[in-house]
């Protein structure tokens, strides 16, 4: 009679007290082997999708923004600039200020109305600061006034005008 046939029949088989399948330890565990591992090669696990966004971003987008930021933006003065770079895919840019300094941070949430900024576009624009220290700032209600000439222009849909 196989051991097959005795669990059929509800009689357990004979085991010794320690059963040798039982783990001693963590250490003693034998793990199958994976399936992609036991073929000699060894393949990459596709990456998770939250991979790489687990903490969440530091930077205040529109969406994110608190009231109170929001406000003091509105309530600030407007300053004129120049769109220094853009990248719609990654949704960030830079806009170089026409007073001089450094170069300012704008989020593709920040862009109000219907064209992608592009290099060479005069923008005007009002500061936000960016948390936890407050002590950089980025870009908020950013308004293309100049299209830059001789450049091709998209508009969020898709649409590429000539200018």
């Amino acid at each position: 009679m196989s051991s097959d046939a005795s669990s059929v029949t509800g009689t357990p088989p004979a085991t010794s007290p320690v059963s040798p399948g039982t783990p001693t330890s963590p250490g003693s565990l034998d793990l199958p082997r994976c399936r992609h591992r036991s073929q000699g090669h060894v393949r990459d696990r596709s990456p998770s999708p939250m991979r790489g966004y687990l903490i969440p971003s530091p930077l205040p987008t529109r969406r994110t923004r608190t009231c109170s930021a929001t406000a003091r933006a509105a309530e600030g003065p407007a300053f004129t600039g120049v769109c220094k770079c853009f990248s719609r895919s990654k949704g960030h840019g830079f806009i170089t200020p026409s007073d001089g300094g450094s170069d300012i941070f704008v989020h593709i949430s920040d862009i109000e109305g219907e064209y992608v900024p592009v290099e060479g576009d005069e923008v005007t624009y009002k500061l936000c600061s960016i948390p936890p220290k407050h002590e950089k700032v980025q870009a908020v209600e950013v308004t293309i006034t100049h299209l830059a000439s001789g450049t091709k222009h998209e508009t969020w849909s898709g649409t590429v005008l000539s200018s």
